[in-house]
């Protein structure tokens, strides 16, 4: 199977492959999300570890039972060959409504059909008030006028 676009990147097919990421994520469809990643995707996220799909469903499934009302931003920070460096926030409230942006880096590996095999997270959380959310699209994919990070100053 075959996941376009393909390495090697170019500034225009890593930023769509960034932006294809983000769509994905915005779904919230741990199904549909974890066809972007090989078989045997190895990820780390945070201080968690998921091998293959299969746990990349579960992860993913978990998360946005917990994770409520989440909308994500990707950017480009840097690509070469078959790697993409990203750069993202994402805003969500927990289940006693506190609402959350949490900051992360993403390093990305891709196989030549154009899956993920490798995924490597770090975020951090930072509470906020329901009045400093920026992100309030309705939920499922960015519109494609909203801000990006950096028009946001985030």
């Amino acid at each position: 199977m075959s996941r376009p676009p393909l390495p090697p990147f170019t500034r225009e097919t890593a930023t769509q492959k960034v932006r294809l990421a983000e769509d994905g994520w915005n779904s919230r469809d741990p199904e549909a999300v974890s066809r972007a990643y090989t078989p045997q995707s190895r990820w780390r996220n945070r201080d968690t570890f998921q091998n293959g799909r299969e746990e990349i469903v579960d992860f993913l499934a978990s998360k946005w039972r917990n994770e409520q009302e989440y909308r994500l931003i990707k950017e480009l920070w840097g690509f070469q060959g078959n790697r993409i460096a990203v750069r993202f926030a994402y805003e969500w409230r927990d289940e006693n409504g506190q609402w959350y942006r949490s900051y992360g880096n993403e390093n990305w590996q891709f196989d030549a059909d154009g899956l993920m095999e490798e995924r490597h997270a770090s975020i951090n959380d930072l509470p906020i008030e329901a009045s400093e959310r920026k992100f309030h699209w309705p939920q499922g994919r960015r519109p494609d006028d909203h801000p990006s990070l950096s028009d946001l100053g985030l």
